[in-house]
């Protein structure tokens, strides 16, 4: 449980920025879950340091750095910790020549745009990640062809429980497939990406394709994205249907027949039915083929879990 006194000292350092039982839903794309028992918007470095030192003071309090919430699943028994959301300052894009300054904060579709939009061309594949720039960097988020250690010069990191502020390259962050060496206790505050100057109109012709091939492929609705990685040499959405997967129902979860790596959530599902469901089917695909698919959706409050 959060003392008051904790709450009481986030209030004071983000004034109008903490709310309590925030549910879950709110802060993500599967629109379900529990409680985050307090939740923290922050603007700006300055109200990122006071969040930080408050947190320094309160070790065995747990803490989540939630971006767009796209891969997270939070238990209907909700999160009994601390919920961080960068917001403001953090939402900011500054397109130059050669070089894009993005926020933590910033949606990878509105970055794909902007720099689109002023003829940059290189972040194109972002317009069909529903993540944020933190996410991105900490996840090397990519598709089409694309991954974010492609396009990532340097990365500005914090910590959540205070400290300074630290500018990485891109090639120190240990960046692999869906994979970055930065800790559950860092917060990415901005990042740079590296671009090429080309027409605006022969960008927004791939971004419309990007897109286009989005909707023609991937379900929309309540999901997190794909749920599992894809292992060496193969894909985890060919595992999944091979295994016989494709509809597989949980109460209110149900395995895409579009794209067997999505796990929808119907208006009933419940995040305890979703995460039954990724067991199951981790489970079957394990049966029938030898392969363990390793989750790629933010599992928090289950056993076992975070």
């Amino acid at each position: 449980m959060i003392p008051d006194a904790l709450a009481v000292a986030l209030a004071g350092a983000v004034p109008d920025g903490v709310a309590r039982d925030v549910p879950a839903g709110d802060l993500g794309t599967y629109r379900i879950g529990g409680p985050v028992a307090v939740v923290v918007r922050v603007p700006d470095a300055a109200a990122l340091a006071r969040v930080g030192a408050v947190l320094a003071d309160a070790a065995d309090v747990r803490v989540l750095v939630v971006g767009r919430g796209s891969n997270l699943l939070v238990a209907d028994r909700g999160f009994d910790g601390v919920g961080l959301v960068l917001t403001g300052d953090f939402e900011a894009v500054e397109v130059g020549v050669d070089r894009v300054r993005a926020g933590g904060a910033v949606a990878l579709p509105v970055l794909a745009r902007r720099a689109a939009a002023a003829g940059r061309t290189g972040l194109e594949f972002y317009v069909g990640i529903p993540g944020s720039v933190g996410g991105a960097v900490r996840m090397n988020a990519g598709g089409h062809g694309s991954e974010t250690r492609d396009v990532l010069v340097s990365a500005t990191v914090a910590s959540i429980r205070g400290g300074p502020l630290r500018r990485l390259d891109g090639a120190d962050l240990g960046l692999t497939y869906r994979h970055s060496d930065l800790g559950s206790g860092d917060v990415v505050t901005e990042a740079e990406f590296v671009v090429t100057p080309d027409d605006p109109d022969a960008c927004a012709a791939r971004l419309d394709e990007i897109v286009r091939w989005r909707r023609e492929h991937q379900p929309g609705g309540a999901n997190g994205g794909s749920v599992f990685k894809n292992p060496p040499g193969d894909a985890a959405g060919r595992l999944i249907e091979a295994a016989g997967c494709k509809g597989l129902r949980v109460g209110g979860a149900v395995v895409s027949e579009k794209h067997a790596n999505f796990i929808q959530a119907e208006a009933d599902a419940r995040a305890d039915d979703v995460h039954a469901l990724v067991v199951a089917v981790r489970e079957r695909v394990l049966a029938a083929s030898g392969v363990l698919l390793e989750p790629e959706l933010r599992l928090v409050g289950f056993d076992g879990a975070g």
